[in-house]
């Protein structure tokens, strides 16, 4: 049986763009949608290598228990020896932004003051807690912005909370966040293929939270503590002024997290401090953006994969 590359993931929309490079590429390939499906953990897995493209926010698209199946997939493919790019670890930080900020943080990088809440009694104790005088929520598993507030007041959190506005999160966990004001509204998009930078992407973020990379607008996870929207769309931008440091950093914290593809997102305050505050394993990338610098994302991630295809079936004719 050739070796393939196999795709894993439940939104055929955000994954046309790689099938589209890997064609190009003339490489073998298969997808396996995984919002249902079946894993026989007697049988032993195709030869191959396995990309895992699952996101967080799979939910909003009827697909709720997706990252679960998923993780049973990734642990029978890491059961038997499979190379598994952006593995159960990285899936581990795709579903939970606690989990994300512990990482980060046990990697040297400054992540935005954070408690978790599960009920409403306990989210208005976090923002009593928290110590800012301005705060946001979000959805410990979100994806798309969601759950992402701005408050100015325990009270104003109060009134949301109790209202039939407020969105319950998928796993009941709800995080308050002290909110980081930037002096210039844009945060940073740093991309990585094969754990290693590829570009920094500048995201204008005055139109709001729900932002994201790719062509349509619901497309990734790209969100941040802003002000009140204006009427304007978002800008992407590609630039080469990002701190060297710090991407050292983020290479260092994917190569310990066994994560080879993500977008890790950061915002700089009044201070001129650095917070992280996300890390998306499952990246989209915005064609202007890309088109202008001459930089292609998915080109990179394809060509990624191909390298690791050649390198597997090298190993198979070894043995």
């Amino acid at each position: 049986m050739t070796a393939k590359i196999y795709i894993l993931h439940e939104n055929d929309e955000w994954t046309i763009h790689l099938i589209k490079r890997l064609q190009e590429q003339n490489l073998p390939y298969e997808t396996w949608h995984l919002a249902e499906g079946l894993v026989d953990l007697s049988a032993e897995p195709p030869q191959g290598i396995f990309y895992s493209r699952m996101s967080a926010s799979s939910h909003t698209r009827g697909h709720a228990y997706a990252p679960e199946l998923t993780a049973a997939v990734l642990a029978w493919l890491e059961f038997h020896g499979r190379t598994v790019i952006n593995g159960s670890r990285a899936l581990h930080l795709e579903i939970s932004k606690v989990n994300q900020y512990t990482a980060l943080e046990a990697a040297g990088i400054q992540t935005p003051k954070t408690i978790a809440t599960a009920g409403k009694n306990q989210l208005i104790e976090a923002a009593e807690k928290i110590g800012t005088a301005s705060f946001i929520t979000k959805h410990n598993r979100a994806g798309k912005g969601l759950g992402v507030q701005l408050f100015h007041s325990v009270e104003a959190l109060e009134a949301y909370a109790h209202s039939s506005k407020f969105e319950s999160p998928v796993d009941g966990i709800t995080l308050v966040q002290q909110y980081i004001k930037a002096p210039e509204p844009y945060i940073t998009r740093c991309e990585f293929v094969g754990g290693k930078f590829l570009y920094a992407v500048r995201v204008d973020i005055s139109e709001g939270f729900e932002l994201c990379p790719a062509e349509a607008c619901q497309i990734g996870d790209l969100y941040c503590p802003v002000g009140d929207p204006v009427a304007q769309k978002p800008k992407f931008h590609i630039v080469d002024d990002f701190p060297g440091e710090l991407i050292e950093r983020y290479e260092a914290f994917l190569a310990r997290n066994k994560v080879r593809v993500a977008g890790i997102e950061s915002i700089i305050d009044e201070g001129g401090m650095v917070f992280t505050y996300d890390v998306n394993t499952n990246t989209n990338y915005n064609p202007d953006a890309e088109k202008e610098a001459n930089q292609y994302g998915m080109l990179a991630v394809a060509k990624y994969l191909g390298a690791t295809l050649h390198q597997y079936e090298n190993a198979l004719q070894m043995l």
